[in-house]
């Protein structure tokens, strides 16, 4: 690799051009970037959401839920299935494997649907999501009037200039339930009329088609025949002629047609007064936070065109927390940028060194974005993690490259030919400590599932900018040492000896020697016949006079130390009891919300006068600036699908102060509705679990028939509820809904000329109206009832339901028994197969103690013979990710070896090499039980880093050992030389590392993201403890194994009576039969054990 400086010294200003460009294009590339939260992530998902009005979870479930779940069975590629049935829905969920191709996988979904045989009522929707299909930014809008009249106004001006602005999706209008055309037949007319109900829906399915005709040609001129005329008024539905009776009649004679509102099914408020919402969603390609820009910035304009002057309120958006998370990351990586650039002028005591080193930072990042852009990658709270930890990496090889430039600097070497040794010296070195640590993120290429999802851009952009700092370390940095550079001074009294510990010659001798010797051989290349002869073989500096002492008594008692440091790792071991764990982590969004359940079959007035009681306690936390209410279902498709529903479950979205704690405003607020009474169950859950996920963990329980199912729940759920680090269990079977069951006499029934079924579509006919399709009136797609004009509104009244028989109307109670009965909530069925959910929450502060106690709970339960529980939800979904980035972390070992037996060429020293990294787990490990921050997936992932981080000070350290070794020095002497030169590097490399990420660690701007902070902080604890073990056991080892090496190798050159006596440790002959061998097989070329 240093014939790339080569070619760099020779190509001075072409590189310096290039420089230029790069960081123009690198500039551009940056600021051109799209801003969002997360990358985008397709959901590997597909949702069938169905609409039964009125039927029951169990009716739902056999009508519906069972026929479509067991239809898409023999879909390819589907892993699982479940089903949730609940009073008039019907979700079922398909899960495939994440890069499935999803709109094969939904084409195939929607020809299952359509071929089966479902009710005629049933409304189908297939929904596939990702992040992009959730809202960018969400509006209020409330006026006085008629809300009817401002949804018009709304989807008349408003929705169109929205979905007009640049980036704009689509802008859907919710909370408002819609109109429908009802026709109510008189049945008395009908009767006199020899007609029947029946009448008026044949009549409305033979009419208002069009029907294709073929073509005519005529007059050279080819005509399209076309049968037909639509329906496009309530006029033309009333003068639709019904057949059969008794003399000509239209449905205007018979029944009044009118256009109605639709049944309510939810209600929307902000801050406690009704109000529309509007939900916009962005483009693909669109940037998140210049969509929500526009969308700010043309709302005055569009409130001014609409009559009623509405009020617009934005209770959701996600573009203030994106460019929070945004700017909080880049202060905090300009802060650790500047305290890397100190560490290094600390230690490097130039000024014009420390510039060329820092050059090295913004022209890394500047390359690793033109690779994002060219990747298509987006800036986001990921990725630009990803360049934050970067910058305390990419200055590494510089660091490295440029202080042994500087050593190789002397008064009168050839200035071009000292850089180009000083490169070739540790080119070898930083190119394998580089590629050990880029190459750990291959690993991650094979994590599946949402982590790795997440995760590979945030692995790709690291490793763009570490290849990118390799390659800037071995051009543009040495031609700018070569230009900026200078040797230092001869000093007058540079003559006196060293007093160091090791032999040395007068300094004097050896920059006279090297002032004679002509420009040409490399001064890396000659025979050593002791460490006098190096080339700066002057009075070490303070470090290494410090350093010494300690190397010595490590080498002279390596057993003690290699015992001290088992006894470390023990240690470690013993301290991982106390470690916190959990997923993702919260997300810090300054957003969260709060679920309220009431009792199952709760009508809308009754959640409606609940909900007010919990909005005014939201309303009087300090901190809360808009509540937005949700009571029954929202109407986006994409909620059911993803976001469940419960029948009587209320949802409140609350947004506060950005700059207001969190967690604060969150213990307040459950602080107020722990105080109330009356209001059901309400929980407070924070902005997501991660990434909107759910933070709860789920325990399926499944049975072989219902009732053992749910003796097998309601005994899960007992014991969940004693379960410690959780606060508290709920079952979708704990609670029962009421209905009204109709259960028909067979006989009594037959008797009169009616079947069950017929009795059955009497009752539906009369309590529902009928859906009878559809027509388009002024543009707008309207639904058609056909209603009873009195249908019973009390138990009472369907007793009296009259039917009609052969002998005359009788009363429903004649054929049938109506009481109230006790139905589940909810259906729910996984594969096909029934299965009862019990939801625990655990304590928010350590979800692994949490797991670890619901496990061991379930495991002790003793269930009904064919029963079963397994654990599921974030629990499942921690194991899965926490087991899949372990096992990345030892593939990660496995392949750094590989690059290091390729370095080393040899097997058993890249094994020494790697005693760092489980000392790296020390610090890390005592760094997060010290600032009480869990350990999740973020922290894995910088566990995963320092595997190749912690690598490189021994690989730079050993690389140049080797060096010494080869040119003839023993095992001792070559050590002593090596690790005090190479002292400075190493510690250069790890601080600047550190107080990079330090702002990061602590949190300076106080919104360090839920990603970077723990990520960091492995990080910094790995290298502490890692840096400070590898200078003092890594050379105890070494010198353990290459001394017997190096022994059991004199004792074969006695044995075979070539050179002479290998003497003392301090020197040896200068013979290339001695030096030969003296070098063990490890560290010469092609001499691999």
């Amino acid at each position: 690799m240093h014939l790339l400086s080569v070619f760099s010294l020779r190509n001075r200003a072409l590189i310096a051009l290039v420089t230029i460009v790069v960081a123009v294009f690198g500039a551009i590339a940056l600021t051109s970037l799209k801003q969002e939260l997360i990358p985008s992530v397709q959901f590997p998902q597909v949702a069938i959401v169905s609409a039964y009005p009125g039927a029951t979870p169990e009716v739902v479930s056999n009508d519906v839920s069972t026929k479509i779940e067991q239809g898409i069975q023999a879909v390819p590629d589907l892993k699982s299935t479940t089903a949730t049935s609940s009073t008039g829905q019907s979700v079922v969920s398909a899960e495939f494997a994440y890069g499935s191709n999803l709109a094969s996988a939904e084409d195939k979904i929607q020809t299952v649907v359509n071929a089966l045989s479902l009710p005629d009522s049933v409304q189908t929707q297939i929904v596939t999501g990702s992040f992009d299909d959730l809202p960018v930014i969400q509006l209020a809008v409330s006026a006085k009037g008629d809300q009817e009249q401002l949804v018009d106004r709304l989807n008349a001006t408003a929705i169109p200039d929205l979905e007009k602005l640049d980036g704009v999706r689509e802008a859907d209008v919710f909370g408002n339930p819609g109109r429908r055309v009802v026709i109510t037949p008189d049945e008395t007319t009908l009767a006199e009329r020899g007609l029947s109900q029946t009448a008026i829906k044949d009549a409305l399915d033979d009419n208002g088609t069009l029907i294709p005709g073929g073509t005519i040609t005529q007059d050279g001129k080819t005509l399209s025949v076309q049968s037909g005329a639509r329906i496009a008024s309530l006029s033309d539905i009333e003068a639709l002629p019904l057949t059969g009776g008794s003399s000509a009649t239209t449905i205007g004679d018979v029944a009044k047609v009118a256009i109605k509102e639709s049944p309510r099914t939810s209600i929307s408020r902000v801050d406690g007064e009704q109000a529309l919402t509007i939900a916009i969603t962005k483009t693909q390609e669109a940037n998140t936070v210049d969509v929500s820009t526009t969308v700010r910035d043309a709302l005055p304009g569009i409130e001014k065109k609409i009559t009623g002057n509405p009020d617009f309120t934005v209770v959701f958006d996600q573009a203030p927390y994106i460019q929070q998370s945004i700017d909080s990351l880049a202060e905090e990586g300009l802060l650790g940028l500047g305290f890397a650039v100190i560490v290094i002028l600390l230690f490097l005591l130039s000024v014009r060194s420390t510039i060329v080193t820092a050059i090295s930072i913004p022209t890394s990042v500047l390359l690793a974005a033109i690779g994002m852009r060219a990747a298509d990658y987006t800036l986001n709270i990921i990725t630009l993690a990803g360049l934050t930890i970067a910058i305390g990496r990419v200055v590494d090889d510089s660091i490295v490259v440029i202080e042994n430039i500087k050593r190789h600097l002397q008064p009168g070497v050839d200035r071009r030919q000292a850089v180009l040794d000083g490169v070739r010296e540790v080119a070898g070195a930083v190119t394998a400590s580089t590629l050990t640590t880029v190459v750990v993120f291959l690993p991650v290429a094979f994590v599946a599932e949402l982590v790795g999802e997440l995760f590979r851009p945030f692995a790709l952009t690291v490793t763009m900018a570490l290849v990118a700092s390799l390659l800037v370390a071995l051009t543009i940095v040495p031609v700018l040492a070569y230009w900026f550079l200078r040797p230092p001074k001869v000093h007058k009294h540079a003559g006196a000896p060293s007093t160091g510990a090791t032999a040395t010659v007068p300094e004097s001798a050896a920059d006279a020697t090297a002032g004679t010797v002509p420009p040409g051989p490399s001064a890396t290349d000659g025979a050593l016949t002791s460490a006098a002869d190096l080339h700066d073989a002057a009075a070490p500096d303070r470090l290494r006079r410090g350093y010494q002492p300690v190397l010595r008594w490590v080498l002279r008692t390596p057993w003690t130390v290699l015992i001290l440091a088992i006894v470390v790792l023990g240690g470690t071991a013993a301290a991982l009891p106390f470690v916190k764990t959990n997923y993702l982590g919260d997300s810090g969004q300054n957003t969260f919300t709060v679920t309220q359940d009431l009792a199952p079959g709760s009508s809308l007035d009754v959640q409606s006068d609940a909900a007010r009681k919990v909005e005014r306690q939201l309303r009087a936390v300090d901190g809360v600036e808009t509540v937005q209410t949700t009571i029954g279902t929202s109407g986006q498709s994409i909620q059911a699908a993803f976001g469940g529903g419960a029948t009587a479950s209320i949802q409140y979205a609350v947004t506060t102060d950005a700059d207001a704690d969190q967690a604060t405003i969150q213990s307040d607020t459950r602080k107020r509705l722990d105080g109330i009474d009356g209001a059901g169950d309400v929980t407070v859950s924070s902005a997501g679990g991660g990434f909107g996920g759910s933070s709860d963990i789920e325990v399926d329980v499944t049975a072989p028939t219902q009732a053992q199912l749910r003796t097998a729940a309601d005994q899960v759920l007992r014991e969940m509820r004693k379960v410690d680090d959780t606060t508290g269990a709920t079952s979708n079977l704990s609670s029962a809904e009421p209905y009204l069951a109709v259960r028909v006499d067979r006989v009594k029934a037959a008797a009169l000329g009616l079947s069950e079924t017929q009795v059955g579509g009497i009752v539906a006919a009369a309590v529902s109206p009928q859906d009878t399709g559809t027509v388009e009136i002024d543009d707008a797609s309207l639904d058609v009832y056909i209603a009873d004009p009195n249908p019973p509104t009390t138990s009472a009244a369907l007793r009296g339901l009259s039917l009609p028989t052969a002998t005359g109307p009788v009363p429903l109670s004649r054929v049938a028994t109506i009481e109230e009965a006790e139905g589940p909530t909810s259906v729910t069925t996984s594969d096909a197969v029934r299965t009862a959910t019990i939801t625990v929450t655990p304590d928010a502060t350590n979800l692994g103690a949490a797991v670890q106690s619901v496990t061991s709970a379930v495991d002790a339960l003793d269930l009904p013979r064919g029963a079963s529980a397994t654990i599921g939800g974030v629990a499942s979904s921690q194991s899965s990710a926490f087991s899949q980035l372990l096992l990345a972390a030892l593939i990660a070992i496995l392949i750094v070896y590989v690059v290091m037996v390729a370095t080393f060429r040899s097997l058993h020293q890249p094994l020494v090499l790697l005693v760092s990294v489980p000392f790296a787990a020390t610090g890390a490990i005592l760094l997060q039980i010290a600032s009480g921050i869990p350990i999740g997936v973020a922290s894995l992932i910088g566990v995963l880093m320092l595997v190749g981080i912690v690598v490189t000070n021994a690989i730079v350290l050993i690389d140049l050992v080797n060096q010494y070794r080869r040119r003839g020095l023993r095992v001792r002497e070559a050590l002593i030389e090596g690790a005090t030169r190479r002292l400075r590097p190493i510690l250069m490399t790890a601080l600047a590392t550190i107080f990079a990420l330090l702002p990061m660690a602590i949190g300076l701007t106080g919104r360090s993201g839920f990603i970077s902070q723990p990520l960091a902080l492995v990080v910094i604890g790995g290298l502490v403890s890692s840096t400070l073990l590898t200078l003092v056991v890594l050379p105890a080892l070494y010198f353990v194994v290459e001394r017997w090496l190096e022994r059991r190798a004199d004792r074969r050159a006695e044995r075979a009576g070539v050179g002479a006596s290998s003497g003392s440790s301090g020197s040896s002959g200068s013979s290339a039969t001695q030096e030969a061998a003296t070098a063990p097989p490890s560290a010469t070329p092609g001499g691999a054990d």
